[in-house]
């Protein structure tokens, strides 16, 4: 089975970029590229039959009548019908303009574009199953300003079984110099260390591994504030941790620059912090949430990893 990364799309500028983005992926992955679009259901209703209705008292074709109710009945059917069909290939175009707009930009891109019907969410996690990525903008052409993600992307990046990549739209990529993944040095996710290990190695830049830790609860049950040595052994812990949790990566990829990061903040907070001079933020789906949480001040795309 061909390796393919999925973009999803629609009419927006964010669709586009996000578009772009999985354009140069591929690219720097060796990987072809297929563009999909998906349009809302508004074919044939759940009893098969177009959803025209004539009203409670007007003729249809299923119901006994005289010649001409039953024709002007037949000619409005077919009327709805024509327009259904009228979109659909309207819509269909979608998907083909924008990679075609790929191909222009990125020339030696191997782009393929499919367009379907019904639940985005469903859809694309479908077409997705076997993929390497799915690609996709923070918010659609229906995202209401202010909010950070559109609810398309939020369940993508909850439900989707292969690693999403949310790409923020209104501002070109700057000079990325490293990988940023967040990871739990306690269990780490090997599958989100995984590719971003792969990412900064393939992109020639820096992994940033930040490690996010908070005092233990017996210091939040004190009357006063911890200790300075005791929070310098604890957090020498910490370090220790996340050194055990990359030794076997880094010997797996000894050409790729390690940041090893512990930080006293929330995982969301510090991961933000650490995506300043990113082009990408790896996090594993336990994580989801701080995914989500970080995306109004990433400023890069952000992958999730199911684990």
């Amino acid at each position: 089975m061909e390796r393919v990364i999925i973009t999803g799309v629609d009419r927006s500028a964010r669709s586009r970029a996000a578009a772009d983005w999985a354009a140069r992926e591929a690219l720097l992955r060796g990987l072809s590229l297929r563009v999909v679009h998906v349009s809302p259901p508004g074919g044939p209703g759940a009893d098969g039959q177009w959803s025209h209705d004539p009203g409670p008292g007007g003729p249809r074709p299923d119901r006994p009548g005289n010649a001409v109710a039953e024709r002007v009945a037949a000619d409005r059917l077919e009327s709805t019908v024509a327009e259904h069909v009228a979109l659909d290939r309207l819509e269909s175009t979608v998907a083909e303009r924008v990679a075609a707009e790929l191909t222009d930009r990125h020339p030696a891109l191997r782009a393929q574009c499919l367009s379907l019907t019904g639940d985005p969410v469903a859809a694309l996690r479908a077409v997705a199953a076997d993929a390497e990525l799915l690609v996709v903008g923070l918010r659609g052409e229906g995202g209401r300003a202010g909010v950070p993600a559109g609810s398309t992307a939020v369940a993508l990046t909850r439900a989707c079984e292969r690693p999403v990549v949310l790409v923020p739209g209104g501002r070109p990529p700057g000079r990325a110099d490293a990988v940023t993944v967040g990871i739990d040095a306690r269990d780490p996710a090997s599958g989100a260390v995984g590719l971003a290990f792969e990412a900064a190695r393939s992109r020639g830049v820096r992994l940033h591994a930040v490690h996010a830790w908070a005092l233990p609860a017996q210091a939040a049950e004190r009357p006063f504030p911890a200790l300075e040595e005791d929070r310098a052994t604890w957090e020498d812990d910490e370090v220790q941790r996340l050194s055990d949790a990359l030794r076997s990566w880094r010997g797996k990829y000894p050409e790729v620059d390690v940041l090893a990061d512990v930080v006293l903040l929330a995982p969301e907070v510090a991961l933000a912090h650490a995506a300043g001079n990113s082009g990408l933020v790896v996090a594993g789906r336990r994580s989801g949430r701080t995914a989500l949480a970080l995306l109004p001040d990433a400023g890069c795309p952000v992958m999730v990893v199911p684990v």
